[in-house]
């Protein structure tokens, strides 16, 4: 394994940042009693005071976690944890009721919403606190990746099977690195994941950047990521994030290996090859153009146009434009930042 004293840091390992928690409620005292005691325990708190705040800070932040009043001004609760469960981006997200409303029919009509919890006023905060920390605990271990934190591969699913039972028009990027495996042998499993990792942070990036306050950023494992736009949305968001990982990747290599445009490993017979840097390829699935109704469709769509991104020299994506009456067609854009282009020349290939 390479000696790394050399290469770029996407920055030194640190402790994971500190849970973040919404917090909407309309009683200023509580509120201000909350954020206290959230932020004692190493919680990083926000407030709104209204469900429709409630919503919107939810799909631009994606909290680790919500406390949620049933009586807001405007929207009530039951109607915020309708429409978070209702989104692909918001659907994991636990939701914890702390509520003055005590009545068994209050109750029952949360948890059948799919709350995850229900604490009445007033509360003891030793065991709110245990009841957010077993929350958080659920979703680490069942529906997020462990290493980027996104939804993870039974989240992914459900958010492909919920876009195709709804009337919308949708598009479905599926994100995976080239050379990876040669990257892992000469780096070292630990700078693997920081590339990883660079995949969610640049993705995150392009979303801000030009994509809707409702997309969904997935992680189905090892190198494989998945994102649900509208086909609208869906090339500018890869071109952009083409072009953020082409630049911030150069940090993961040594100067050699920078400058020398590839990189040297040993085969299984011990003889050295040449690979590529790692560049990133994205097919896009949508059914803006016919009808697609299975996610076994979906997969066999997208494994087509993944092969016809990995076919193209460094980062590139390819969308599939065939109709019902054209099944023949399948048109892409290339971005050769990886084969040596200056990340300036983002140019476009039929």
């Amino acid at each position: 394994m390479r000696d790394l004293a050399s290469v770029g840091a996407l920055g030194a390992p640190s402790a994971s940042p500190p849970p973040t928690i919404l917090i909407v409620e309309d009683d200023e005292p509580i509120k201000r009693m909350l954020r206290s005691m959230l932020e004692l325990e190493g919680f990083e708190p926000s407030v709104v005071s209204t469900g429709e705040q409630a919503i919107e800070v939810a799909l631009r932040e994606v909290p680790h976690l919500l406390i949620l009043d049933l009586t807001l001004p405007g929207m009530d609760g039951f109607e915020v944890v309708r429409h978070l469960r209702s989104n692909v981006k918001t659907a994991h997200i636990p939701v914890v009721i702390l509520s003055g409303r005590h009545d068994t029919a209050d109750k029952v009509r949360a948890f059948d919403n799919r709350v995850d919890d229900y604490l009445t006023k007033p509360f003891n905060s030793e065991e709110l606190v245990a009841r957010i920390r077993t929350q958080l605990r659920h979703v680490r271990e069942n529906l997020l990746s462990p290493l980027t934190g996104l939804p993870g591969g039974l989240q992914v699913e459900r958010a492909v099977g919920q876009k195709l039972r709804e009337s919308g028009q949708w598009a479905i990027l599926y994100l995976d690195l080239d050379h990876f495996k040669a990257y892992n042998d000469i780096y070292g499993f630990l700078r693997g994941n920081d590339l990883i990792r660079l995949v969610t942070r640049t993705a995150n990036e392009a979303l801000r950047e030009v994509g809707n306050i409702t997309d969904f950023l997935g992680h189905i494992g090892g190198d494989d990521f998945v994102l649900i736009t509208t086909p609208d949305r869906a090339e500018p968001i890869a071109a952009a994030l083409i072009r953020r990982f082409d630049i911030e990747s150069q940090l993961c290599y040594t100067a050699e290996d920078l400058d020398r445009g590839w990189l040297v490993a040993t085969d299984r017979q011990g003889h050295p090859r040449t690979y590529p840097l790692v560049s990133l390829s994205i097919g896009i699935v949508t059914n803006h153009y016919r009808p697609i109704s299975s996610t076994e469709e979906v997969s066999r769509i997208a494994a087509e146009v993944k092969r016809k991104a990995k076919g193209m020299p460094g980062s590139t994506y390819w969308s599939d434009r065939r109709t019902a009456d054209d099944f023949a067609h399948v048109s892409g854009r290339a971005h050769p930042g990886a084969s040596g282009a200056s990340p300036s020349d983002l140019s476009t290939a039929r």
